[in-house]
């Protein structure tokens, strides 16, 4: 066992780390583009790689006309699709004249005339992605290409990953290329530096080798992913793999989550909402995919009003430059609560409901580090609630988020007596206690007003059971070990008046390694390399519905225990029929299992990394019941993987259990 792995703050009672909390800001571009987060409009997700030149600037004018330019949408890009096989007799880039009468260098003007940004799109290989029909990519023509682009007049540069692996025969795709594909976004770095004018580079190649490590250095965002797809569980996709790199995002450096959807008449409102939110509190792009006007189409005014809500855009473009995290998961009730720092001491929380049936969900403020809120907006609601202490809930329709806003906060914890609490002339009763579990460990610290004088001693009373404790003559605070029940129905009642508030912190609980499992069929430990899977530096592996890890756990108190889970999973997909995420399950004896869908935790790349990111833990906490006073059987595996989830769990590095 290993006892002082995680230690909380008296303070702090924030219970779950998904991330890592130092916020990893690599050397980045110094063009000074990116401060915040890129906006615009993209032709690709509804025209595909077909556009031409009255689809750009019908678009572009709707923009313009829609009032959305104001909101910060201003880059106008041309995707796939513009271009043609052969190059010039000087070797450079033409557009197909069928589609571009006038030309790109027209087009750029008619966009800038219109106050916009001009963004064109090419490839890192020998020719460009989608078209069916080659034109030519970048390869070997860099620097003529970006002397061509700043020619052109233009402001941004899209440039992607196909048909670019020599050593493989250049495929049209490759997401297990030879070598790394940083060095040919290198060559283009280079390039666009010695132009005459700051082009916004857009590095897009589909999260192979994580990006995050090596792309904020040659470019202003990467793809963190491969395409987004016209379909739902698209965005479960890409936010499980958006969650280990949400402390890269930084000015300058923004994970893209890929172009929005919204629009494109796939989504229902509160999807459209859902998307739109999670883009911009994970500081993504946004890049409106949908179209907005042309011939035949013009966007629809929920679409609109989803994509112009001026909170969620400020959310994104918030000066504090942090994304949000996730925070927790509730697997098997189909829902993630989200969140993340803003400005002016504020905090975004995104509850976001994966059901597919309209319910009221409960946030516990303390799961965001928070215990009180002076001011809650609920942005989609358009409502408004004051002085939120512990606990906040709202209903959510099918798919739907409630995104909060909160401000004037008070940390996880703490407890004011002008807020939580009601004084008589003898006692001082506090009411919406948090307990993320169910244990006789929580550490009460009692704040006077005043020093105590010599031999004072004070009755407690906590959930109807008493204790007294000593005073420490003269001191202002006094403390104790109580026991409190896991959710919000707690009531702490100090046998004194004159208290100012309340600490309560979460037990530290007892961590068990890996190591101390006994395993059962295909299950296998294996060792990491030195510094990784910490903080045993192994992990169980191949776990599956009929293999298992065990162990006996011994417990002071029954009840439902919090247990904090480091697991691994780098299992990337690029197909848009899987969900980046592999499941674990916990059980105590023999009772029901508790499963969490483990999203991507790998902070290195797939492919030439240490371990190929499959040394990388994060750590997500569970709520599991069915423990007893005494020794308890826990269970590790995958129960319920052979019901059409994903056969092999997430591997197990160890667990600590909030006792």
């Amino acid at each position: 066992m290993i006892s002082d792995y995680l230690l909380y703050s008296a303070i702090l009672a924030t219970v779950v780390v998904c991330a890592p909390v130092k916020t990893h800001l690599q050397a980045r571009i110094e063009n000074g583009l990116a401060v915040t987060p890129p906006m615009g409009w993209n032709s690709y997700n509804h025209y595909s790689c077909s556009p031409n030149e009255t689809i750009i600037k019908s678009n572009a004018k709707a923009l313009v006309d829609l009032g959305l330019d104001k909101l910060g949408y201003r880059y106008v890009t041309t995707d796939c699709g513009w271009t043609v096989a052969d190059r010039l007799a000087n070797g450079s880039l033409t557009w197909n004249e069928t589609l571009f009468p006038n030309g790109m260098p027209a087009l750029g003007d008619y966009i800038h005339g219109l106050g916009l940004k001009f963004g064109v799109y090419e490839d890192a290989g020998i020719e460009t992605c989608g078209t069916g029909i080659p034109q030519a990519g970048s390869l070997y023509h860099e620097q003529l290409d970006a002397d061509t682009f700043a020619a052109w007049g233009a402001d941004a540069l899209k440039y992607d990953n196909c048909y670019s692996d020599a050593a493989t025969g250049y495929p049209n795709v490759a997401y297990e290329p030879s070598t790394s594909p940083s060095a040919r976004y290198q060559n283009m770095t280079n390039a666009l530096s010695k132009v005459n004018r700051k082009i916004l580079f857009q590095i897009c190649e589909w999260g192979v080798d994580f990006p995050a490590l090596w792309a904020p250095n040659l470019g202003n965002s990467w793809r963190i992913g491969n395409d987004i797809m016209p379909e739902w569980k698209s965005i479960f996709r890409i936010i499980n793999q958006a969650a280990p790199q949400t402390s890269f995002a930084g000015p300058g450096q923004w994970p893209d989550l890929d172009m929005l959807e919204v629009g494109n008449g796939i989504f229902t409102t509160p999807e459209e909402q859902t998307h739109f939110s999670l883009w911009a509190i994970l500081k993504s792009p946004l890049v409106i995919g949908g179209a907005l006007k042309d011939a035949y189409t013009s966007i629809g005014q929920a679409s609109l009003s989803v994509l112009n809500q001026p909170d969620v855009i400020g959310y994104n473009q918030d000066s504090l430059g942090q994304s949000a995290s996730l925070v927790r998961r509730w697997s098997d009730d189909e829902y993630d609560v989200w969140s993340g720092p803003l400005s002016e001491n504020r905090t975004v929380v995104a509850l976001v409901n994966w059901a597919n049936t309209a319910r009221t969900l409960e946030l516990d403020l303390s799961d965001v580090g928070i215990q009180y809120a002076a001011t809650a907006r609920n942005i989609w609601a358009g409502s408004e609630a004051a002085s939120v202490k512990t606990l906040y809930s709202a209903s959510v329709e099918p798919h739907g988020t409630i995104l909060l806003e909160l401000s004037g906060t008070s940390p996880a914890g703490y407890y004011a007596t002008d807020i939580f609490a009601t004084s008589t002339n003898v006692e001082t009763l506090f009411s919406d206690i948090y307990a993320v579990t169910d244990s006789g460990n929580f550490l009460l610290v009692v704040h006077f007003t005043q020093p105590a004088g010599v031999g004072s001693q004070i009755d407690i009373q906590v959930n109807g059971n008493s204790t007294t404790i000593d005073v420490p003559s003269g001191s202002s605070q006094a403390s104790a070990n109580i026991s409190l029940a896991a959710g919000t129905t707690n009531n702490v009642t100090i046998g004194t008046t004159g208290v100012s508030s309340i600490n309560i912190s979460n037990p530290p609980g007892t961590y068990y390694p890996s190591t101390s499992f006994a395993r059962t069929g295909s299950a296998v430990i294996t060792t990491c390399g030195q510094g990784y899977c910490q903080p045993v530096g192994s992990k169980i592996g191949y776990l599956t519905p009929s293999s298992i890890a065990t162990i006996t756990i011994p417990a002071k108190t029954a009840g439902s225990k919090y247990v904090l889970l480091d697991v691994i999973n780098n299992d990337i997909t690029f197909s848009s029929t899987l969900t980046n995420s592999r499941n674990i399950t916990v059980s105590v004896n023999g009772g029901s299992p508790v499963r969490l869908e483990v999203p991507l935790t790998g902070r290195h790349s797939e492919l030439f990394g240490p371990g190929d990111g499959w040394w990388d833990p994060a750590t997500f906490g569970v709520l599991v019941p069915g423990w007893e006073a005494g020794n308890n059987s826990v269970s590790i595996g995958n129960q319920g993987g052979e019901e059409g989830l994903e056969t092999y769990a997430a591997d197990f590095v160890g667990l600590r259990v909030l006792d």
